[in-house]
């Protein structure tokens, strides 16, 4: 038999681990973690040569650099998992006050995201840049054990209402911490890289770095999982305690 307090401390904390879990997806597989405001492009220089960095980005080899440059000066956004242009559809565009723009995106590869980075983006002889290669790893790493973390508690809890029994939810709990410090990590791993990136790269004037709904999503779902996490805590050692109670109680 369950109590009340205990019934009601589940629900909640499967409520936030369901939300937690739905935002920290949708984080993972949006591209608007980080976004860049370039400046309007005027002549037709500068619009053959926007022309050609869009083609190399959507046709060219993969590089760092390469593809840098394009979401500097092409309004792009970066995500874990994909990186995203705004393009104009008319060919003559920067005659244009105000032309029509779509969002063109790439998808990263799971051989490019284990590329290593460089010191120096797009110079291979200028040495491996050991903490942006790792940290770039990390950050679409660490979502994908937070979500497997609570898919595992997900099928131990389920086993757990099965059975009827609340000993796992300990256990269960200590699950969801981990999936919150996990996605509290990728969001630390990414700003850190971006930022590393900014100090190796050369941006444009007038270009402005902002970040992007997706990653706001990830960072609230860390406080999500751990408030879930904390309940699950709570309920399993409040229960247990007045489980040893009772029973200490009909022994007595």
């Amino acid at each position: 038999m369950v109590d009340n307090r205990y019934a009601t401390a589940l629900v909640i904390a499967c409520v936030l681990s369901a939300l937690a879990t739905v935002y920290l997806s949708v984080a993972v597989g949006t591209q608007h973690w980080y976004q860049y405001s370039s400046p309007p492009v005027y002549g037709e220089h500068n619009a053959s040569e926007l022309r050609s960095l869009r083609d190399e980005f959507s046709d060219g080899e993969f590089d760092e650099k390469t593809y840098s440059d394009s979401l500097f000066r092409l309004n792009g956004t970066v995500g874990l998992w994909w990186r995203c242009l705004q393009v104009p559809t008319d060919t003559h565009w920067y005659k244009e006050p105000d032309p029509k723009m779509v969002m063109e995106c790439v998808s990263f590869t799971l051989s490019q995201q284990f590329t290593p980075k460089y010191k120096e983006p797009g110079n291979h002889n200028s040495g491996e840049d050991m903490i942006r290669t790792y940290l770039w790893r990390c950050q679409f790493l660490l979502p994908l054990v937070a979500l497997g973390l609570v898919v595992l508690g997900g099928l131990v809890g389920f086993c757990a209402c099965v059975c009827r029994s609340l000993s796992p939810t300990l256990g269960i709990g200590l699950l969801h911490l981990l999936a919150g410090l996990c996605s509290l990590a990728t969001v630390c791993c990414f700003l850190a890289g971006m930022d590393l990136l900014h100090r190796v790269s050369v941006v444009p004037d007038r270009v402005d770095a902002t970040l992007g709904w997706s990653l706001y999503l990830a960072l609230i779902s860390s406080p999500l999982h751990m408030m879930a996490a904390a309940l699950l805590v709570w309920a399993a050692r409040s229960h247990s305690k007045s489980y040893y109670r009772m029973t200490a109680y009909r022994v007595a």
